[in-house]
């Protein structure tokens, strides 16, 4: 008897995906809970398992579009017969060694199909700028108290909580604040309607193979540093392993990306809709500064905050980012939540 292996549902709104890969072939035996194949979705990727036992028979070819529902492969059940096998071609006759070919011409470009998550990232990316009345402001910090704290207390933190100390769940925590001291950066519009939100979700972008996603920190506001350390490491994690779940994405209202960790000294990031704001982190760079009338070499990050100007007016945005600079250069504040 022949059973049908079919693309499962993966999320609400999500009609299609692309089987990015087969891990049984043709042929291979698969118990239950096995690892069919990788779906690749808008949203996410998500591991497809076998529900039953069975032989695997001509899967559908990998890189191939496919919908919700649509057969992927026939698993015929352990001990049935397997398809009669394709006959065989009839065996060509000697015939004189051909000529080689002149060697192919340099290929001038490479065309491909766009992946459904980075068709999502863009169609979102375009509706972000069409959208709303997206400006910029910019800030910087000198990271000498964090790092200098980070330094003293890292190795007992870690022996202590079992994960590293990083500078993420700083930002974290001086971001709530932000929010807290400028609640109209934690709003949006629907319609004509403006919402106001009292709660702390906070989407920290990861970068993948597959482009960025946005796993979101729930109640940040609530966690400790080594509960925001340890979500961060379970979502980066997840999100390179292709593991996330689409829930994982979903109810942010802010997002913080740090595109320091490839280099970038000073960027304008772009709004995660329908978030009215979004923090950029940038490179650590050692540089002069004023500091008590004396010039002072200081760890230094820029720090940018694109927000929706039809929610937040500048002098909010500005606040905003200077809560972060104060929570960040006196992290003693923190601890006091101020």
């Amino acid at each position: 008897m022949s059973l049908e292996i079919k693309i499962p549902s993966v999320g609400e709104s999500i009609v299609s995906g692309v089987l990015s890969v087969w891990h049984k072939q043709e042929g291979e035996t698969v118990a239950p809970g096995d690892i069919l194949f990788t779906l690749e979705t808008d949203k996410v990727s998500t591991e497809i398992t076998a529900e039953k036992a069975g032989v695997l028979h001509q899967p559908a070819a990998q890189g191939e579009e496919v919908k919700i529902g649509q057969v992927a492969a026939p698993l015929e059940e352990p001990g049935a017969g397997a398809p009669p096998p394709a006959p065989k071609e009839a065996q060509p006759q000697p015939a004189p060694a051909p000529v080689a070919p002149p060697a192919p011409k340099e290929e001038r470009f490479t065309r491909k199909k766009m992946s459904p998550l980075r068709r999502k990232i863009a169609a979102q990316l375009v509706m972000a700028q069409q959208t709303a009345a997206i400006l910029t402001t910019f800030n910087e910090c000198d990271m000498s108290a964090v790092m200098d704290l980070r330094a003293r207390l890292k190795d007992d933190f870690a022996k202590e909580h079992g994960v590293k100390l990083g500078f993420m769940s700083f930002f974290l925590k001086a971001a709530v604040a932000a929010l807290k001291a400028v609640p109209g950066v934690n709003s949006r519009l629907d319609g004509e309607d403006l919402i106001l939100n009292h709660y702390f979700d906070i989407g920290v972008a990861v970068g993948t193979e597959r482009g960025l996603v946005v796993p979101v920190i729930r109640d940040a506001d609530r966690k400790s540093f080594a509960q925001l350390e340890k979500d961060i490491l379970v979502y980066a994690g997840a999100a390179r392993e292709g593991k996330l779940r689409v829930e994982d994405l979903q109810g942010g209202v802010f997002t913080i990306s740090n595109g320091g960790v490839y280099g970038s000294l000073m960027s304008t990031p772009i709004l995660n809709p329908p978030q009215s704001g979004i923090l950029g982190l940038h490179k650590i760079m050692e540089r002069p500064i004023a500091v008590q009338g004396q010039v002072a070499i200081r760890p230094m990050m820029n720090l940018a905050l694109s927000y929706d100007h039809r929610v937040v007016d500048g002098k909010e945005a500005v606040t905003f980012l200077i809560k972060v600079k104060e929570a960040i250069e006196d992290p003693a504040r923190l601890l006091l939540d101020m």
